[in-house]
């Protein structure tokens, strides 16, 4: 238990600096390339700071372990956007753009229906003979991933860049890619030392896979995201650690489910209609609070992390009362 403990706080401290190298990393490169902050979070940042759900849900998709892979991406979301986005928002309201509103937030909205849709197509319209992704699914899942990514470097709003916010850090090419590099690798190693420690604990005390999933593990390979937006709003760059949020999320589904439903069929036994509608709300929450803000200054303020904060209170206590 010890051992398990040090892990974890060693894992924790890569963590924390692996962000402040990135959020720098990135945000140099944004500066130097012309791509806005925004796109630089949802990509570059989005897909980096996934790379430990990726290695958690394949791993539980090659050990045919649905529970560890489904449950790992949606806890995993729910946390990014209700906790993390929620703790951002507190700290330093985000500022929101027309792009935002009117194209990134309900692309991730849609994304979260397809994965419903795709998943429960058994309870919802009869379809199949059991709930769950299969490899077709894992196949237009990888398909509207490519389409995504390229959509977002070719549909780039560099007029909105809410950049000048701060003052910045100057460094040369070469020294931000080798700062995101060594960002990247702080997550996911730090990352991994938590998952697998806080994962060793939770099952010393004996809990089940699908709660592991849902909270140690996707609380733990949300650490990254949760280090990056937290000081990417202590740096104000609001719209890297929304960029980052959405790039997740997306990721997430379409990139991390897509890969273990081509490699095993992933099924949603396990996964009820209070999670996948809380998933849902999440991305509602996010939308209303930016949509109901000053149209002066469209931003999701500390009412709206709040609001979020305490809908991550009430599922995780009802995740807790049903262990």
């Amino acid at each position: 238990m010890l051992l398990s403990v040090i892990m974890l706080i060693a894992g924790l401290a890569l963590v924390v600096f692996g962000a402040d190298w990135l959020v720098d990393g990135a945000s140099s490169i944004a500066r130097r390339s012309g791509i806005s902050e925004f796109v630089i979070g949802l990509t570059i940042v989005g897909c980096g700071t996934s790379c430990p759900e990726l290695v958690v849900s394949l791993t539980g998709a090659f050990a045919q372990n649905s529970d560890i892979a489904i449950g790992n991406v949606i806890g995993s979301n729910i946390f990014n956007t209700l906790l993390i986005l929620g703790i951002t928002a507190v700290i330093m309201p985000i500022a929101v753009t027309k792009a935002n509103l009117r194209r990134d937030i309900p692309i991730t909205f849609a994304v979260t229906l397809l994965l419903i849709g795709a998943g429960l197509s058994h309870s919802l319209f009869g379809l199949g003979e059991t709930d769950a992704l299969t490899r077709i699914d894992g196949a237009i899942f990888l398909a509207v991933f490519a389409l995504y990514t390229w959509s977002c470097f070719k549909f780039d709003d560099k007029s909105a860049d809410t950049s000048s916010e701060a003052p910045e850090k100057s460094y040369g090419i070469a020294a931000s890619i080798g700062l995101v590099l060594a960002g990247l690798a702080g997550l996911v190693i730090g990352g991994r030392l938590f998952v697998n420690s806080a994962t060793d604990i939770a099952r010393m005390i004996g809990v089940s896979d699908k709660f592991i999933a849902i909270t140690v593990l996707a609380g733990g390979t949300s650490l990254p995201e949760l280090a990056t937006c937290v000081v990417a709003a202590a740096k104000k760059k609001g719209q890297l650690a929304l960029g980052n949020i959405l790039g997740s999320n997306v990721f997430n589904i379409l990139l991390i489910l897509g890969c273990a439903s081509l490699v095993h069929p992933v099924s949603f036994a396990d996964i009820d209609f209070i999670d996948v509608g809380v998933v849902l709300a999440s991305v509602v929450i996010v939308w209303l609070g930016a949509l109901l803000s000053p149209r002066s200054g469209r931003r999701i303020g500390r009412l709206s992390g709040a609001v979020m904060l305490l809908a991550f209170a009430a599922y995780y206590y009802h995740l807790f009362i049903n262990i």
